[in-house]
């Protein structure tokens, strides 16, 4: 359609052009003339620009509006619930990571949760499977599982230890959105 306005807007433009720069007043009657038709085919433009694509305002906005921000989980399939985690814990099929600090850790766990403070994270995934073992007591977690979830006190550190796991291909892993907060007041403790 663009081009189909533009050519047939060129055209008549310049057949008028030269049919007014030949009259009497020619150059201010042109200047006017162009003006008017200029401004005229610039909001055409506009209008179609407008209907058939997307402006820059309204791209940046659906980008950083839509976009997940550092810390944040990118979808709701990377967040584990209450009941998913209580499912799993009971099933025994979970590989638990509280990433809070150990003196959080030691004041109050979700049962079989192994600690790995945040900051210790990224190295801690990068072990061997053997070193990982020896060091936590646990298997090592493997790139494919989709039994990794991690958690804290409230779900910033866990989201941002999905995003280090994320990073190092552990493209499965979860998070506890609800965290040790939410679990403390379900189980009330």
């Amino acid at each position: 359609m663009m081009q189909m306005v533009s050519r047939h807007s060129f055209s008549s433009m310049s057949r008028m052009c030269s049919l007014l720069s030949s009259s009497l007043h020619g150059p201010f009657v042109f200047t006017m003339f162009s003006c008017v038709l200029s401004r005229g085919f610039c909001q055409v433009v506009a209008e179609v620009n407008r209907r058939s694509y997307p402006t820059f305002g309204s791209v940046l906005r659906t980008f950083t509006t839509s976009s997940p921000k550092c810390g944040e989980a990118s979808d709701s399939a990377s967040v584990v619930t209450y009941s998913q985690l209580k499912t799993m814990l009971s099933n025994r099929d979970i590989q638990l990571f509280d990433v809070r600090n150990p003196d959080e850790y030691q004041a109050g766990r979700i049962p079989d949760a192994v600690n790995i403070p945040l900051g210790n994270l990224e190295e801690s995934l990068k072990l061997s499977p053997e070193r990982f073992q020896q060091t936590f007591e646990v298997k090592a977690p493997g790139k494919d599982d989709d039994n990794i979830v991690f958690h804290c006190k409230s779900g910033n550190r866990s989201a941002k230890a999905l995003d280090i796991a994320r990073q190092l291909g552990f493209s499965r892993a979860r998070h506890y959105k609800g965290g040790y907060s939410e679990w403390a007041e379900q189980e009330g403790k």
